[in-house]
């Protein structure tokens, strides 16, 4: 069993994906962040469909860390509502999970 999670989240741009991802790893609140553009959300927001242009964040982190991460995005995150949806990982490569165990396991500097 891993205590990694992947999360996801959408920000409006690619320019905001960097700015959330870099401060959440200078935070070591995750190891890595995936910036996927060019993604498409058609969704129900205040009563009308919405049909916006997003990027996609992957975080990999710790289930440990999400707590901390919800708090981070309430200060970070320009959506009023962000999309925080933690994944758990039940398994991986020994190596990688041990890499995102010790990168957000790290006292901050």
């Amino acid at each position: 069993m891993t205590d990694a999670a992947v999360v996801l989240t959408t920000l409006a741009s690619v320019d905001e994906a960097v700015k959330l991802v870099r401060t959440l790893l200078d935070r070591r609140l995750i190891a890595c962040g995936n910036i996927l553009p060019g993604v498409r959300s058609i969704y129900r927001w205040e009563g009308k469909v919405a049909d916006e242009q997003e990027v996609i964040v992957l975080l990999k982190t710790r289930a440990a860390r999400i707590e901390a991460l919800e708090m981070a995005f309430g200060e970070l995150h320009p959506y009023k509502v962000p999309e925080l949806l933690a994944l758990p990982v039940s398994a991986g490569l020994h190596k990688y999970l041990e890499w995102i165990d010790d990168e957000t396991s790290l006292t901050l500097s």
